[in-house]
């Protein structure tokens, strides 16, 4: 019965997972805010800034303040803000409005992160049952990515061009059963050791165990090796091959879906092999996938390359994390927050790739996704070593 109970209570946690790959409607969507208002390159450019900065500025006071709130209040809270802002193009639609609903989307989605992953752990306490779950977590995320822009161009097929922005009632709806269902399955509140607010630097303070420091900069990195394969696949393949815009559209499509899989596959496999066997061996697979993409010049190897990189680097987060949680698990929800920010970092890796495609061409974007991929390795062996202890 306590099992049963446990499933019972799994299902609308995971489900959220699939609230929060709703931020990653902002690629498709900007294109048609754009031409509706007439936005400059610039200023559509600044739309996925409004919806990620948050990750920055939220991850850690967000973290801190769960431990009065709670878990499953802090959840439903990213939830409302998300409904409100998915609401608001509907009500009174403008240029303001849709960017405060961007804005409100990015906060939404940036609380929705802190708090839902370790919420898992006040109904899985297995370490090899939570890192699956975890990864389960990822693979709906990421059904959600691939979801998302098909429901802009479904409000698109049926309402016009014009009538975009009724794609963000949809995602609203969707977001308000995830709470109605949440809110609605008994969950256990998590024992805090305070319910008081901590100071900011309490949490940077957890940097000072080594094995916390390696594991934020393992998130860090990890978002780089995603941020970076899907910035320069379709680049590679046109530069290298001459592929046509409608051509190099394939390459990051392969990238999610075999990373999509290799997330589903992830699932079974951390419920039935040490995680960080499984860690290494992917890892591994990865850099020599990132190896012959440098120095093999063939589009299909290539492409198949690609999409390796997706399959063996998608568990890969949720290992971390897990491992993050369990490092210090009476320090959960300031440790979520840590790895959160760790996730707004990642994107540091964009502008670093720019320099380098500019300076000495594609191979120097993928030598760039090649260092975060060394010190993912370096990450996956140091513990055995002892350097963490």
């Amino acid at each position: 019965m306590k099992t049963q109970n446990s499933t019972l209570a799994t299902l609308p946690i995971l489900f959220g997972f699939f609230v929060m790959g709703f931020c990653d409607i902002v690629g498709i969507s900007s294109d048609y805010v754009q031409r509706t208002f007439g936005w400059s390159p610039a200023m559509t450019g600044f739309v996925p800034s409004l919806v990620f900065i948050w990750f920055l500025f939220l991850g850690i006071p967000i973290g801190n303040h769960m431990n009065k709130w709670g878990r499953k209040n802090t959840v439903l809270l990213s939830m409302a803000i998300t409904v409100i802002g998915m609401l608001l193009p509907l009500i009174s639609y403008s240029s303001v409005t849709c960017m405060i609903a961007y804005a409100l989307l990015g906060i939404g989605n940036a609380i929705l992160q802190v708090s839902l992953n370790p919420l898992l752990s006040n109904v899985i306490t297995n370490q090899h049952l939570l890192t699956s779950s975890l990864t389960a977590g990822q693979v709906i995320k990421a059904v959600s990515s691939l979801v998302g822009p098909e429901i802009v161009l479904f409000a698109v097929a049926h309402f016009g061009d014009d009538k975009w922005y009724y794609c963000f009632p949809i995602l609203g709806c969707i977001t308000l059963l995830s709470a109605i269902w949440l809110m609605a399955t008994p969950i256990k509140r998590e024992d805090s050791a305070t319910t008081q607010l901590l100071p900011i630097s309490d949490t940077f303070f957890l940097l000072k165990d080594k094995k916390i420091l390696l594991l934020f900069l393992g998130i860090f990195f990890i978002v780089g090796v995603d941020v970076a394969t899907n910035f320069i696949s379709s680049k590679l393949m046109a530069e290298r091959f001459n592929w046509t815009t409608e051509q190099v559209k394939f390459a990051p499509q392969v990238y999610f879906l075999t990373r999509t899989i290799g997330a589903l596959l992830g699932v079974f496999f951390l419920a039935r092999i040490a995680e960080m066997k499984y860690f290494r061996v992917n890892i591994i697979a990865c850099l020599c996938s990132l190896l012959i993409l440098a120095f093999v010049e063939n589009d299909i190897i290539n492409l198949i390359c690609i999409g390796a990189v997706g399959f063996f680097a998608s568990s890969v987060f949720s290992i971390i994390y897990s491992m993050a949680l369990q490092a210090r698990p009476e320090k959960a929800n300031q440790i979520s927050g840590l790895m959160i920010t760790a996730i707004a970092g990642g994107g540091v890796v964009t502008p670093i790739i720019g320099i380098a495609i500019g300076k000495v061409g594609i191979i120097g974007g993928v030598c760039v996704t090649l260092v975060c991929v060394l010190y993912l390795t370096y990450c996956a062996f140091g513990i055995k070593t002892g350097k963490l202890n």
